[in-house]
C-alpha cells in the first residue's frame, strides 16, 4: 500500500499533468488549429492521439516533445511551460 507521501507526490504529477494538457489546449484552440492540424504541424512524425492524451493529462511528454509542441504552436518553450503549479 502507498504511504501518504507517495499519494500526494502523485496527486501533484496528476495535475500538473493536467494543467499543463489544458494550457497546451488553450493555445491550441487559441491558433484555429484542432490536433491534427498540430499533429500535422510538429517537427517529424507525430501521432493525433498522442495530442489527445497529452492535452487530458494522461501521459507524461519529454521536455522534446514539449519543444515540438511548443514550436509547432509557434510560442516559446517558456510560455508553454506557465502553468499552475498550485494544489
Amino acid at each position: 500500500m502507498a504511504g501518504k507521501f507517495e499519494i500526494e507526490l502523485k496527486q501533484k504529477r496528476d495535475n500538473l499533468l493536467l494543467s499543463l494538457g489544458s494550457h497546451i489546449q488553450t493555445i491550441r484552440e487559441s491558433k484555429g488549429l484542432s490536433q491534427v492540424d498540430l499533429a500535422a504541424r510538429m517537427l517529424g512524425k507525430f501521432d493525433t492521439t498522442n495530442i489527445s492524451r497529452i492535452e487530458s493529462g494522461r501521459t507524461n511528454p519529454t521536455i522534446f516533445t514539449l519543444y515540438r509542441i511548443a514550436t509547432a504552436l509557434e510560442v516559446p518553450l517558456e510560455k508553454l511551460m506557465e502553468v499552475n503549479t498550485d494544489d
